[in-house]
């Protein structure tokens, strides 16, 4: 199969919807867990609307993104080529940005976490769930939030375990996304589970 019968649409007015896309990812950023919709929004193969839109408005030719097996097909790789212009990364200690599933979640000490002085270098990460809700209960406090938002995200485990080893300005913001919703955990967000401070 050749890669132009792989491409897909992408967005359909891209200046405008990109702009729009951008916006809601900069408010998931500055108002962690605050739930951002994308809709009418196309998806892709294995990519949910939400992943595919928060891809074609973050990545270009400048941002190296490493994706997970559970994501990676040819479809997807042909269609960031086209539309974003990113280069594919084998290791996930060379990217920029990160696609990955919850279940493939559990692997941040493989990303860059930056550094005390350039914490703006740090991977971000695209993690597609099934859902925004179902998980175990949590708090997030931090920059953005009034006082405390409740969040019960579908994320196992270790991966709030190694959220809490890197020490803040270090660490990787990340997008969660489901359908065509998404939201935002950076860095600087502390989350609260089980009565435990875990970051």
């Amino acid at each position: 199969m050749s890669q132009a019968s792989l491409l897909q649409p992408g967005f359909a007015e891209p200046v405008h919807a990109a702009q729009q896309v951008f916006r809601r990812a900069l408010t998931a950023l500055s108002e962690p867990g605050r739930v951002q919709s994308v809709a009418d929004a196309p998806a892709l193969d294995t990519l949910a609307p939400a992943t595919y839109v928060l891809c074609l408005c973050l990545l270009d030719s400048d941002t190296p993104v490493w994706l997970s097996p559970a994501l990676d097909t040819a479809a997807l790789r042909a269609n960031l080529a086209f539309h974003c212009g990113c280069p594919i990364v084998a290791q996930p200690e060379q990217a920029a940005f990160a696609l990955l599933t919850a279940a493939e979640s559990a692997q941040l000490p493989a990303f860059d976490p930056g550094t005390d002085r350039d914490p703006d270098l740090s991977c971000t990460l695209l993690i597609q769930l099934e859902s925004l809700a179902g998980g175990p209960p949590s708090s997030w406090q931090g920059p953005g939030i009034l006082d405390k938002r409740p969040m019960n995200l579908p994320l196992p485990d270790a991966f709030w375990a190694q959220r809490s080893a890197h020490g803040f300005p270090k660490g990787l913001d990340c997008f969660l996304t489901a359908g065509d919703a998404f939201v935002g955990l950076p860095r600087s967000t502390r989350v609260t589970r089980m009565m435990q401070e875990v970051i």
